[in-house]
């Protein structure tokens, strides 16, 4: 049996700008905490990574604001960029410390349900 699991999503910036990073990281995760009827509890860490594109704010320090994961470790990593690649673009990971209780919904949102079109009608 898993005794960890992971939770995967992308949301998408209208503009490079740190109230639109705020705003796009505090949506992204209350609904990934939201449809997994997660508790912040359960989370072992979080890594994040957005397109080279945006520049004014670092991810993990959006979501950190939203003062829901105080104490869960964060990372925040630059994607390569890669020609034809879907600009503004902030992907998530949230490893859950403990066995899934069904099966894990995977969360796309805005523009980035283009990135995955078989998962973002879940989110």
């Amino acid at each position: 049996m898993r005794n960890c699991f992971a939770i995967r999503g992308a949301t998408t910036l209208s503009i490079d700008n740190p109230a639109e990073m705020d705003a796009a990281m505090d949506e992204l995760f209350r609904r990934i905490l939201e449809v997994n009827s997660l508790d912040v509890q359960d989370i072992a860490y979080i890594i994040l990574s957005q397109t080279p594109d945006l520049r004014t704010k670092n991810a993990a320090t959006s979501l950190r604001r939203t003062g829901l994961c105080d104490d869960v470790p964060l990372f925040c990593v630059q994607e390569a960029d890669i020609t034809g690649m879907p600009g503004h673009v902030v992907r998530i990971m949230v490893v859950v410390g403990r066995p899934p209780e069904g099966r894990p919904e995977m969360v796309y949102l805005r523009g980035a349900a283009a990135l995955r079109p078989d998962l973002a009608a879940k989110g």
